[in-house]
């Protein structure tokens, strides 16, 4: 959850739906980035938990997927931020993933 808003396009998303269900044309406007874009985020947000997604057919017979916010709390404490910790992996520019030791172990 931490990774899935650890970035400002998805968090002003998550602000966007907040307390509305907004069709996805209209969400990439708003937050102002390409549709395709926009799906990476919302893809990152709905397997986080964050938000859902919901085909529905306009009068006219066009499919239109709407997202919206799904009810949830983020506790954080030290304990929540050690384990969150565990699942981090960064890398420098070349590649080579700083969380590791010269054997290959975390």
């Amino acid at each position: 959850m931490l990774e899935a808003m650890a970035n400002p396009h998805r968090l002003r998303i998550i602000a966007l739906l907040n307390g509305r269900r907004i069709h996805v044309s209209q969400l990439a406007r708003e937050v102002m980035i390409s549709r395709p874009l926009l799906y990476m985020h919302l893809k990152r947000l709905e397997n986080a938990g964050l938000v859902t997604s919901k085909m529905e057919l306009s009068e006219d017979g066009k499919a239109m997927n709407y997202y919206e916010i799904t009810s949830f709390v983020l506790h954080l404490s030290p304990e929540s931020i050690a384990e969150a910790v565990n699942t981090l992996s960064i890398k420098k520019p070349d590649g080579i993933d700083l969380m590791k030791d010269e054997k290959g172990d975390k």
